[in-house]
């Protein structure tokens, strides 16, 4: 017996207890089985995205192919930046090529004229030509640099020089440019003497390279066979040089002396010694006396040497004195000192090979 206030009398089971209680409680279904594996699913699936780095729920998406770009306007289209393609320029002539051909006919045609009709009337045409070449040379050394180099004693000494070649050979060229050496040194006493011996030196140097030089070709018309040995140191001359140009401007790219000459290639100076030697062999053999081929072909390359040499010097002149041609008398050449530039030094190794190979007579 309990005598608690707090005890309450026991509730019998059964039909009574149903009606009482029953309508207040509402039991819950119990599935074990099924929820444990649910929920363990569940875990193991959160696990693996955490290991993964991932967000512990993710909606697989399947991938999406990326939209394609429209095509750009016609306004906005793509243009090639690159420059346009440049024709290739053809290499053209420096000088007039037309009139150049029309002197230098001109000049060959008085040339054959007077040397295979009179040797005297030949000499006159070398007298000319040194006079003329003297007088460009002292006017552009005064214009240039005011160098008063005397040109009357130079065009005398320089006429007496050739004459005296023709007539004395060699010793009379060497008095006569000894006296004309004399004769510069004294006219230029006159004068004040400030730049005396600028003067007097620049009158020296006119005197030996224009007509000293000159008058051995003067000497080679002595022989016997004279008009054959000129014409032989022209035209190897002349080959020379149009070999030199023909083969340097179409084939030429090392330059042989820029510093000089520009325009001058080793191309065009390999050129210039086969046009030579060639040209050597045939005359040494069908022109010179007592020639023979293979003289011609040691004189012809002596000869685009020494061509070559002369062209470079007398291009350093007209570099120093800053000017392109001596002179304009020669339409589409120069000057005449631009023709001579490669006859003067060429002039006395014809003479000296030739004296070797079949003598002086």
């Amino acid at each position: 017996m309990n005598d608690s206030p707090w005890a309450t009398e026991p509730v019998p089971a059964g039909p009574a207890y149903d009606a009482l209680v029953g309508p207040h409680t509402r039991p819950m279904p119990i599935v074990p089985d099924a929820a444990g594996r649910d929920f363990d699913d569940r875990e193991a699936r959160d696990r693996g995205a955490a290991a993964d780095g991932g967000p512990p729920f993710r909606t697989e998406m399947p991938p999406q192919e990326p939209m394609p770009s429209p095509p750009p306007p016609p306004s906005q289209a793509p243009q090639d930046s690159s420059p346009p393609p440049q024709k290739k320029q053809k290499k053209r002539a420096g000088r007039d090529l037309r009139a150049a051909i029309g002197v230098g006919v001109g000049l060959g045609a008085v040339i054959f004229a007077s040397l295979f009709i009179v040797k005297a009337v030949f000499v006159g045409v070398i007298v000319v030509a040194v006079v003329v070449g003297l007088w460009e040379l002292t006017s552009r050394l005064q214009e240039k640099k005011g160098i008063k180099a005397p040109l009357v004693p130079l065009a005398i000494g320089g006429a007496a020089m050739v004459i005296a070649g023709y007539v004395r050979g060699a010793e009379g060229a060497w008095v006569a440019m000894a006296l004309t050496a004399l004769a510069v040194l004294v006219w230029r006493m006159t004068e004040q003497p400030e730049d005396y011996l600028k003067d007097v030196t620049a009158g020296v140097f006119a005197a030996f390279y224009v007509p000293f030089l000159a008058t051995f070709v003067a000497m080679l018309l002595t022989a016997d066979d004279g008009p054959q040995r000129v014409l032989t140191f022209l035209a190897l001359t002349v080959v020379s040089d149009t070999g030199a140009y023909a083969v340097g401007w179409r084939f030429g790219k090392t330059k042989l002396a820029p510093r000089i000459s520009p325009g001058k290639t080793r191309e065009g100076l390999l050129g210039a010694v086969a046009f030579s030697m060639g040209a050597g062999a045939l005359c040494m053999e069908f022109l010179v006396d007592g020639g023979a081929w293979w003289q011609g072909l040691v004189l012809g390359l002596a000869v685009a040497v020494s061509a070559t040499l002369g062209d470079l010097g007398e291009s350093m002149i007209k570099r120093d004195l800053g000017i392109k041609d001596m002179g304009t008398l020669l339409p589409g050449h120069g000057g005449i000192m631009d023709r001579l530039d490669s006859l003067l030094p060429t002039a006395p190794v014809v003479w000296l090979l030739l004296a070797l190979f079949v003598g002086t007579g």
